[in-house]
């Protein structure tokens, strides 16, 4: 159902593609767009329990997208330095498939936002409760429940990772 990467060699193994996804702060999701073109856009996200979850407006271009089409892709770029003299970039990036589905559930949805808070202000953990009960009934909160993932990296990252 899904591609197996080319470029075997250059694979991460599952462990590190979960790492890279539990230290990332910022990925793309990809969705079926208005018209079927791609429709990218940046966003926060926590990994937990092959899943992603993140919160957004109740409306827009993301959420109809989502609602039209479920299937997503996400994708992590871990490292990315331009090495000028060679003419390459040593990388690592990974990218996810799967399915995207609306929380509705009150204890799925405080424990996502509680994750994403959790992640991203942990010295905050009050404060972002109280910002979770103010926006309550104007957040909306999505998982992406992984269905397959690959990672990969430049060939001169396993090269010296042989040596």
């Amino acid at each position: 159902m899904f591609r197996e990467m080319r470029r075997v060699k250059q694979a991460l193994s599952s462990e590190e593609c979960i790492s890279i996804l539990k230290a990332g702060t910022a990925g793309v999701l990809g969705v079926v767009g208005d018209n079927d073109y791609p429709y990218t856009v940046p966003i926060s996200y926590v990994y937990k329990e092959d899943t992603l979850f993140f919160h957004c407006a109740k409306e827009g271009h993301k959420i109809d997208s989502l609602l039209r089409n479920n299937k997503v892709s996400f994708c992590v770029i871990d490292q990315d330095q331009v090495i000028q003299k060679k003419l390459t970039t040593h990388y690592r990036s990974v990218i996810v498939f799967g399915r995207a589905r609306i929380l509705t559930d009150d204890a799925e949805r405080r424990d996502a936002l509680e994750s994403l808070v959790e992640k991203y202000a942990s010295d905050y953990i009050e404060a972002g409760k109280q910002e979770i009960e103010r926006d309550w009934n104007r957040v909306c909160v999505v998982s992406v429940k992984i269905e397959h993932m690959t990672g990969k990296t430049a060939l001169d990252l396993v090269k010296n990772r042989e040596q």
